[in-house]
């Protein structure tokens, strides 16, 4: 879609999926808003209208079937740049599967869907260390689907694997009430000192609710910015589940009012140069 010499701007998360695959466990007809199928040709208009060139798709199945779908997606559609698949890390197949997947040069990484395992230990279990050392081998990145709680074991796994390329997705979903501000604020800025993970700017406003204001991110927002940086953060839409909290233009506009502070050099790296090197696109 780029049809100039300005930086590539990209959307760094955006999910594609078909009901009728059966294999989505978390999405149910009470999500009025996304319970329907969304694919590139609902996409696209939103690009030209944010002047996005290109997007990473992330899977939203615990399946290799499903990554199997979005790569195929991948190979038929222009502006995509890449899928974040799944592979199940605890199985002592997943090296084999990981190194099948990655013959696709679509496939840029691996994102297990940490947040809905009841085990909150779960990412520190010895078996997975097959895994996690395959994704490294194969110079793929690691996303990390987690929500506060989970930051603490995050951070051990990150300093057990430091040549893992991690994207922390979502800010890690913090809880946006001002009472749980401080405890999330304190574990990602630890993650941003002793890690090089990178961290999304996205799934803000649907942590929020439907009735979000920008001035209800400014915290969080600028928080993020102070611990990772304009190097470290990479722009995301999480679309469609960012249409249960509102619309994508609505979202890209308060990502452009919330870094209007930045430099054109700093958000040109936020919207797609970090994406590049993270993604390794």
């Amino acid at each position: 879609m780029k049809t100039n010499n300005r930086p590539r701007r990209i959307d760094a998360h955006v999910h594609f999926w078909e009901l009728a695959r059966g294999d989505y466990d978390w999405m149910t007809p009470d999500l009025v808003d996304i319970y329907r199928d969304f694919g590139p040709e609902h996409l696209r208009p939103y690009l030209t209208a944010a002047d996005i060139d290109e997007i990473i798709v992330v899977q939203a199945a615990a399946t290799v079937a499903e990554t199997e779908f979005i790569l195929r997606i991948a190979e038929d559609t222009d502006f995509v740049s890449g899928v974040v698949g799944w592979v199940d890390l605890a199985s002592p197949e997943a090296p084999d599967t990981l190194a099948r997947l990655s013959e696709n040069p679509n496939l840029k990484g691996i994102r297990p869907m940490i947040q809905d395992i009841p085990d909150h230990d779960w990412m520190l279990q010895d078996t997975l260390t097959p895994g996690m050392q395959s994704i490294a081998q194969l110079g793929l990145s690691f996303d990390c689907l987690v929500r506060p709680l989970h930051l603490k074991n995050l951070c051990k796994l990150l300093n057990r694997h430091p040549d893992l390329q991690v994207i922390i997705n979502h800010c890690a979903k913090p809880d946006m009430a001002d009472e749980s501000f401080d405890s999330w604020a304190k574990d990602m800025k630890r993650l941003a000192e002793q890690t090089s993970a990178f961290c999304k700017f996205s799934g803000l406003v649907t942590e929020v609710g439907a009735d979000w204001k920008t001035n209800q991110l400014r915290r969080h927002t600028e928080h993020i910015l102070q611990c990772f940086g304009p190097d470290r953060l990479i722009f995301g839409s999480d679309w469609p589940v960012v249409n249960l909290a509102g619309d994508y233009q609505a979202w890209i506009n308060a990502a452009n009012d919330l870094l209007s502070d930045l430099s054109v050099h700093e958000r040109a790296r936020i919207f797609g140069e970090n994406a590049v090197l993270a993604y390794d696109l």
